[in-house]
């Protein structure tokens, strides 16, 4: 998960047309409109995205045991030459897909703030993510089987202890004698926020039965970074892996996704890329 500038294409938040009721709670007038509100509040209080999460990695434990019967299925577009014999592996992103951050984006909301490494950093040392419904299920389930799993982050290299104590605290395997989350810049040749040559490095040693991520880039660095129809492509190049050897989870918060819609241009204000999702999205002509 490419940890980019956390906005989404909610637009139009009427703080106005909140009521509060509770005790101490803020007044209406004194409520700042944040285009992450309602993408915020869905992923941390909404049953309907914990059902969806529990669902997909329901999902990903009859896709495991498919794959772990056929010695000829991958998960890794870079696993190449006689991959049928190697031990199996799992490969998951871990923001959002296994460690649920939104109480760092619930501070984003009410500070009115943006992403930045300056609280991102502070934020993964505190060791305060949670756990995505199901995925501690999977990730036990996987292990049961004799199965390796590797976490594969674009969180960077200073916050793996971090990281990995948040992991264990909750009970996620996490070897000793192997590295299993692999980080951003951990080494020269990964200093990228693509990728492709950290699942090349899992894949010349592991048959890769799974990718479980939230963004693009966890499963392909194709077109991640390209425009919405040029990505539409890439999803339908690829669209027999998706809920078989590729499993997506919902992300509304952030994503590579919004880079598109604002051609990747992060430093335009916010009135500037609400435009430019605006442009993009197709509307109803409305009643006549």
């Amino acid at each position: 998960m490419q940890r980019i500038l956390r906005t989404t294409a909610l637009a139009g938040f009427t703080a106005a047309a909140l009521s509060f009721g509770a005790a101490g709670a803020a007044n209406a007038e004194d409520i700042k409109g944040h285009d992450g509100l309602n993408a915020t509040y869905w992923v941390q209080n909404s049953v309907e995205y914990k059902a969806n999460a529990y669902a997909l990695y329901q999902l990903a434990m009859l896709r495991l045991d498919q794959a772990l019967a056929d010695k000829s299925w991958t998960a890794a577009l870079e696993q190449t030459g006689d991959y049928q014999s190697k031990p199996p592996a799992v490969i998951l992103d871990i923001d959002e897909t296994v460690l649920d951050n939104s109480p760092y984006q619930a501070w984003i909301v009410e500070k009115d703030k943006y992403y930045s490494s300056k609280t991102w950093a502070p934020f993964v040392e505190s060791q305060t993510s949670r756990v995505i419904p199901g995925s501690l299920e999977f990730t036990k389930y996987a292990k049961s089987k004799g199965v390796k799993v590797i976490y594969v982050s674009n969180r960077k290299a200073p916050g793996e202890d971090a990281t990995r104590a948040n992991l264990k605290k909750f009970g996620y395997p996490v070897d000793k004698d192997t590295d299993v989350v692999l980080l951003r810049g951990e080494k020269d040749e990964w200093k990228s926020s693509n990728k492709t040559p950290r699942r090349e490095h899992v894949a010349a040693s592991y048959r890769v039965l799974l990718q479980l991520g939230d963004n693009l880039g966890d499963f392909t660095d194709e077109n991640v970074k390209g425009s919405p129809s040029e990505r539409l492509g890439t999803y339908e190049k690829h669209q027999a892996m998706w809920g078989k050897q590729w499993i997506m989870f919902a992300n509304p918060t952030y994503g590579s996704w919004e880079g598109a819609a604002i051609n990747n241009n992060w430093k335009a204000s916010s009135s500037e890329k609400r435009a430019m999702k605006h442009a993009i999205m197709d509307e109803w002509e409305g009643p006549k």
